[in-house]
């Protein structure tokens, strides 16, 4: 009982870091995702030419150093400069999540069906109106389910920043494979597993209604 206790409490920990991390990476998602679309710049801005080329090519650029390194090296960077504390963890896994989230949003708003957007254009809809009524919208959908994924994701790398000594789940899966509990072990292992399956679960769920409303 004490062992399944001590499972649950490091679940939520797990848990809590993972929310942590991908309120933060949605926020670096959607910030970036947007100047990250070709259609972003195209629908709703008046600067010159080469000036939206500079920023388009800017941001896909940061974006790309961004998810270019793991969460695990992110880690060991914030841990080394910053010491050990929850921060640390937290935007190790939002850094690379962020990017990831920006690249797959500008790419799903780019490819979004233009119908509403272009009725919205004929109907005398600014650049604004356009992308923000006309072709977001479509995205967004998309945009959820992935984000909703990348959740799961995070769960799992929340359990391994276990191994660097925060109390998620894999610092109690080292802690008694290195005392050879192995019973403990695969309890902690089951305890993940299940977790990420009710996750997966719960997001499918979501998804549909997402789908229905869409």
């Amino acid at each position: 009982l004490l062992l399944l206790l001590q499972a649950g409490k490091a679940a939520l920990r797990t848990l809590i870091f993972a929310a942590a991390a991908m309120v933060l990476s949605l926020l670096i998602g959607f910030l970036l995702g947007f100047p990250a679309a070709t259609s972003w710049w195209e629908e709703s801005t008046f600067l010159p030419k080469s000036v939206t080329t500079l920023l388009y090519g800017g941001t896909r650029l940061f974006i790309t150093l961004m998810r270019s390194v793991h969460e695990l090296l992110w880690a060991v960077l914030f841990l080394s400069a910053f010491g050990f504390n929850t921060l640390s963890a937290v935007i190790a896994i939002s850094i690379p999540y962020g990017g990831t989230l920006a690249k797959i949003f500008s790419e799903m708003i780019d490819e979004a069906p233009r119908n509403a957007s272009r009725a919205l254009r004929m109907a005398g809809g600014s650049g604004v109106q356009v992308f923000s009524f006309g072709l977001l919208p479509r995205a967004l959908p998309d945009m959820m389910a992935y984000a909703f994924y990348r959740f799961e994701c995070a769960v799992r790398s929340s359990a391994i920043l276990g191994f660097f000594g925060y109390q998620t789940l894999g610092y109690f899966i080292q802690a008694s494979f290195d005392n050879v509990h192995f019973a403990e072990v695969w309890t902690y292992l089951y305890t993940l597993f299940f977790l990420i399956l009710l996750l997966d679960v719960w997001s499918g769920s979501l998804r549909k209604r997402f789908l229905a409303y869409e």
